[in-house]
């Protein structure tokens, strides 16, 4: 079966190379499975005809019988269009194409009767249809074929220039099924699963997808292709962890010493928190089992996070292993350093750090120290993935805001020691549980959930960029009472020279605005020396105000600044305006937000400010923007090396049944680890086909 299925596009009735180009180029459609599996998207009602006079206005897709009178090409260039008059005989309807005119030249026709499916809109007192759908009919007999419960499918605006419709694909559909007679579609999940989790066969469930008798048994058969795709999902992460489980052990830190215990009765600078106090304990459950440990540590931002890695550092030191903590940017790796100079030097803990500007003497001193074991700590960027960089004994690394490097990178730090270090990889934007458990769901999972004490709730403005003077009064009352403020201006790529003059306008008028204060600038194409003196400038205090582009998304940390100003806040995704936000609310003193956008937002913007101001909630926000994009365009997800090629499902919308699925696959790999059940030979058969062919799931953490 797999076989006929498997035959390329080009070669089925009514394609050929030109059209098998644009599936292959448009659609990612190369075989007769792969255009099975391009689903409907919705389904239309074909078994009632209207008449023009039965027409209102706000009616969908509706269907008529009749001819077209005549047609004629109006305007010139990017303007050109058709227009036929179309009359049933009750009244008249002007049918328009904007698009794909020599198809529509070449192929309309007065004279013969037409069944036309398209939706009318009035306009100056008379119905208009924008690209109907046209097919001919010779008698009243050929209706049998056309009326009915129809497929709609997804075609891009190239496609349908070039004739190749929803209505052709639902041709080439019908091919495929004549092309199989007899033959059923192979069934890719056991009987007992079927059973179990009460869902159709597959071959009825493909059948039925493009052609159901009627809408209420749509439900089940989504159901089954569904769990299937979500399932084999969950089946390749969990089968992978749990291989990696029995092949890899990992490092046994048995004990609990004198760094660790020093630093907590002596150094630590506040009382953790409950949730950190949760977290802590899993991890070190972890270390102390045997087994390599894989965990996220998910925290909103402000929520102690870097506390946490902190200590779990020091129980590998503890055991007589090094760790290393890799952050994503300079700025951060150089936080984090003096950070843990500070907390850990008083201990006797040597913290040193690794970037591509620590260059001569210094960096052999670096390199010298790792080998012979002097250097406990070690904080960098991508650097230290470099073939030079060599640990004595690497227990335990820490990878921060792990979505902005990529799978290849993060797995060259497993080369770093004869077994795999413990790996905690941490995240300040909260991922929606479903996404988590897909993206990374071969990992363990913590969350802090919890807020230091004493933090104030951010608050969050939606202002105009005509209300400057709002503005300036918010950041003169803050400035006046010692505290700082950063305006944040999109710079979304490096080389957007456009971006880059409006963060120098924004700048100089902003130097006009105040000038009695002290104002710094700070974007990515400045030198590190340059960017570094800047933050040191303005963590000092010394600079009131900093214009910056997202540089400061991450990491940096300065209590005294109380107040984000966003501008052209609708340019960022939600993930991101809530990262910036969390650079202020990090001391006890209240502070402010203020989202700067113009009056003209779409449906999505407006909607993506509204939660903003509505709640600080990371995870809510997460969900929210889950929603709003899809999984495919959330910030990390194509940085994790993950590109979402659901055909079905939705994550956003799919949760329980993503679960479920879980559960099943769980069930699966516990009962048969080393894959030997002959109960189980169809679903790994299966798993290692989509190896071959999907996204490897299972490689992307």
């Amino acid at each position: 079966m797999y076989d006929v299925l498997s035959q390329n596009i080009q070669y089925l009735h009514g394609v050929g190379p030109r059209r098998a180009q644009l599936l292959n180029e448009e659609l990612g459609i190369y075989t007769l499975h792969d255009l099975l599996y391009h689903f409907p998207y919705r389904y239309i009602d074909r078994s009632r005809i209207y008449t023009v006079h039965d027409l209102s206005d706000g009616m969908q897709y509706v269907q008529l019988k009749g001819r077209i009178l005549g047609y004629e090409t109006l305007g010139k260039g990017s303007a050109r269009r058709i227009e036929a008059d179309f009359t049933d005989g009750t009244g008249y309807v002007r049918l328009v194409w904007f698009k794909g005119l020599k198809y529509v030249e070449r192929t309309l026709k007065t004279g013969v009767t037409y069944l036309l499916l398209g939706k009318p809109t009035l306009f100056n007192n008379r119905f208009n249809i924008a690209h109907p759908e046209l097919d001919v009919l010779k008698d009243d007999s050929s209706l049998d074929g056309i009326t009915g419960l129809r497929p709609v499918y997804r075609v891009t605006e190239k496609m349908k220039r070039s004739g190749l419709t929803s209505g052709a694909i639902e041709e080439m559909v019908d091919a495929v099924f004549s092309q199989l007679k007899g033959l059923s579609i192979a069934e890719t999940l056991p009987d007992y699963l079927l059973s179990r989790c009460h869902l159709m066969g597959l071959n009825d469930a493909i059948r039925k997808i493009h052609h159901p008798e009627s809408l209420s048994v749509i439900p089940s058969v989504e159901l089954r292709l569904k769990f299937e795709e979500l399932f084999y999902v969950q089946l390749d992460v969990l089968s992978y962890a749990k291989d990696r489980v029995i092949k890899y052990r990992g490092f046994r830190f048995s004990r609990v010493g004198d760094y660790f215990m020093r630093f907590y009765h002596e150094c630590l600078p506040f009382e953790l928190t409950s949730a950190q106090k949760r977290v802590i304990r899993e991890i070190r459950h972890d270390l102390g089992s045997g087994r390599q440990m894989n965990r996220l540590l998910q925290g909103d931002v402000g929520s102690g996070k870097t506390m946490v890695s902190v200590m779990t550092m020091l129980i590998g030191i503890d055991n007589d292993y090094q760790s290393c903590i890799m952050a994503p940017t300079e700025i951060l790796a150089e936080q984090h350093c003096a950070t843990m100079q500070r907390l850990l030097g008083p201990i006797g803990v040597r913290v040193e750090l690794l970037t591509g500007t620590v260059k001569g003497k210094r960096r052999q001193s670096v390199l010298d120290g790792l080998q012979d074991g002097s250097i406990h700590v070690l904080v960098g960027t991508h650097a230290l993935l470099e073939d030079t960089v060599n640990f004595k004994n690497l227990g335990v690394a820490v990878i921060d805001e792990q979505h902005r490097f990529g799978v290849e990178q993060r797995s060259r730090l497993w080369l770093k020691n004869e077994f795999p270090p413990h790996i905690l990889v941490m995240t300040a934007t909260p991922i929606p549980r479903t996404l988590a458990m897909t993206v990374y769901g071969d990992l363990d999972v913590s969350v802090i959930d919890e807020l230091p004490p004493g933090r104030k709730q951010i608050k969050t403005a939606h202002f105009y960029d005509k209300a400057v003077e709002q503005r300036v009064q918010l950041v003169r009352s803050e400035v006046a009472k010692g505290h700082q403020v950063y305006f944040v201006y999109p710079l979304i790529k490096e080389s957007e020279k456009s971006d880059l003059k409006n963060l120098e306008e924004g700048f100089r008028q902003i130097c006009k605005q105040f000038p009695d204060l002290n104002v710094g600038m700070l974007h990515g194409k400045m030198k590190p020396s340059e960017k570094n003196d800047v933050m040191q400038s303005f963590a000092s205090g010394e600079l009131h105000l900093l214009v910056s582009t997202t540089v400061i998304e991450v990491g940096v940390d300065v209590p005294n600044a109380s107040v984000m100003i966003i501008e052209n806040a609708e340019r960022f995704g939600l993930a991101q305006l809530h990262q910036l936000r969390g650079r202020v609310g990090r001391g006890a003193e209240q502070s402010y937000c203020v989202l700067v956008t113009g009056y003209k937002l779409s449906e999505n913007t407006r909607r993506r400010v509204e939660i903003m101001c509505e709640t600080t909630d990371g995870f809510r926000i997460a969900e929210e923007d889950l929603k709003l994009r899809g999984p495919g365009d959330l910030e990390g997800t194509q940085q994790s090396g993950v590109i979402f090629t659901f055909k079905i499902a939705n994550i956003a919308r799919d949760g329980e049944l993503l679960q479920q699925a879980r559960e099943v696959a769980r069930q699966v790999v516990d009962e048969d680890p080393m894959h030997e059940l002959p109960q189980n030979k169809i679903l790994w058969s299966q798993l290692k086909l989509q190896r071959k062919t999907n996204t490897n799931w299972a490689a992307i953490s």
